[in-house]
């Protein structure tokens, strides 16, 4: 029996319970990664994180990998493709989004060096961490993620308000929303 305390959220799904445990939370440097989190999170948009969790090996078979260089240049029939694929969100304009935000993705990587150096510079770095006790304190959205979502859309990506940022800012350790009283608070 788990007699750790941890994030109300995830408790009762041991797939939840599994990525609360091992992955939420943790700040992420690797461009590969971040960018299947984005794609991730702006396929949630409208569905709960649980449902995206449960197709995300769907999701790793059907965009190659999340290998952005290739999702920049898929042509109508890979569209096609994914339409028909019943273990993905099939929304003609999330998978369009995926390839503008990869497209999009590439320019950041050559203008910055790296998705990694140009997502963590609005936080320097440095991950913020917060001091919520309950799941009613964390916000939906900040002033932060309201930035980076405006930069983002001005960058050519779809899909990206800043909810969807703010959960990625969650999902790749930007921020430290765990709860105070989290065994995972103290270790992200």
């Amino acid at each position: 029996m788990n007699t750790k305390t941890k994030c109300s959220w995830c408790q009762g799904d041991t797939l939840y319970e599994a990525y609360h445990d091992k992955e939420w939370g943790v700040p992420i440097h690797d461009d590969q990664l971040l960018f299947e989190f984005l794609i991730l999170e702006t396929f949630q948009a409208g569905l709960s994180w649980i449902t995206i969790l449960r197709k995300r090996e769907n999701f790793r078979n059907a965009f190659d990998a999340f290998d952005y260089k290739k999702i920049a240049h898929y042509q109508q029939d890979k569209i096609d493709a994914l339409l028909l694929d019943a273990g993905i969100i099939r929304n003609r304009l999330k998978i369009k989004a995926t390839i503008t935000n990869a497209q999009a993705f590439i320019k950041i990587q050559e203008e910055f060096g790296s998705f990694n150096s140009y997502i963590w510079g609005f936080v320097d770095g440095k991950p913020i961490k917060n001091h919520f006790k309950t799941m009613e304190e964390v916000p939906a959205n900040t002033p932060l993620s309201d930035t980076i979502s405006k930069d983002l859309k001005q960058r050519g990506f779809k899909f990206v308000g800043s909810t969807v940022i703010y959960a990625h800012m969650q999902a790749t350790g930007m921020v430290n929303d765990h709860m105070v009283d989290c065994f995972r608070y103290k270790e992200v």
